[in-house]
């Protein structure tokens, strides 16, 4: 059976202090009993579950938040001070009391229930059980309390030896962050200094194609001149050496005149030019002295 035991004082007299016990099987909304005294007398009663139900229908509250409400202001009291009132009203001869527990709100109250309690015939009896209860409630407590020292103090040990190897990591990463930065630069500037030499092989390479091309563009240049000149040089061997044939053409050449016709190919070289120039083949001459001859035999 589950106890618990609460210190309230009621409306009517807020300087008076009354003890109330409540007691349960399985939970609360099964029902309950209560057991109130002042030290002098005591009263007890019981609260059955159909008058959970029927207090619950009566201010029309669904039953599990009513429960929830009865929790709180029977079992939870002091924590919920001022929340809950609490009325108690006595007959003259202590024979009976009334007791009444009301919910706060900000405009008034309402009722959450009321059951008229039945004085104890030995009301030392009672006191003594309340007594006893605290002091079993208080060893569970020291014990609980002990229990909980002991947990704290063995976890302040284990926060001690978590710490001192946190130390341990923090420094070892420190240390190990120092080694890894110190190879990085050496790996950083060993692959600088790889990178360097990669482009200036690649520069000495480029300049080396370019001197080539170069070199090769020079060479076919002059190759090109070469054989120009040769061609030149014979040909103006084989004009020196027949002057009449090329003056007096023969039949056939007469019919490839249209190709002899034809204008000559530009020669870039200027020293060809100039022998052109200078040169006349001696066919072109014969034709201009037997011109000139023809002219003074018409006149006749």
């Amino acid at each position: 059976m589950e106890k618990t035991l609460n210190r309230i004082h009621p409306v009517s007299d807020p300087e008076a202090t009354y003890f109330l016990q409540v007691s349960w099987e399985k939970d609360l909304g099964t029902g309950f009993s209560l057991l109130l005294s002042d030290c002098q007398c005591a009263w007890t009663g019981k609260v059955s579950e159909a008058d959970i139900s029927k207090e619950a229908a009566d201010i029309e509250m669904d039953r599990e938040k009513y429960v929830e409400e009865l929790r709180k202001a029977l079992i939870a009291a002091e924590e919920s001070a001022g929340r809950y009132n609490f009325v108690i009203s006595r007959d003259e001869q202590n024979k009976a009391c009334h007791f009444s527990y009301e919910r706060n709100l900000k405009d008034g109250s309402f009722r959450l229930g009321s059951l008229k309690l039945q004085e104890v015939p030995n009301p030392a009896e009672v006191v003594k059980e309340l007594i006893g209860y605290c002091l079993d409630s208080l060893g569970k407590l020291q014990a609980k309390t002990e229990r909980l020292q002991r947990e704290n103090e063995r976890l302040f040990s284990n926060w001690s030896d978590v710490e001192k190897r946190l130390e341990k990591c923090v420094v070892a990463k420190a240390e190990l962050e120092a080694d890894l930065y110190s190879r990085f630069v050496v790996v950083l500037n060993e692959k600088k200094a790889k990178i360097r030499n990669l482009q200036k092989l690649l520069s000495e390479a480029k300049e080396s194609a370019v001197d080539a091309k170069c070199s090769r563009d020079s060479i076919a240049t002059t190759q090109v001149v070469i054989k120009r000149e040769n061609n030149y040089d014979a040909s103006t061997d084989e004009e020196s050496e027949n002057p009449a044939g090329a003056s007096l053409p023969s039949a056939p050449e007469r019919r490839d005149s249209s190709l002899l016709a034809s204008p000559d190919l530009v020669d870039p070289a200027p020293r060809r030019k100039r022998r052109q120039r200078t040169a006349k083949p001696a066919g072109t001459e014969a034709k201009v002295a037997a011109h000139e001859a023809q002219q003074p035999a018409q006149q006749k």
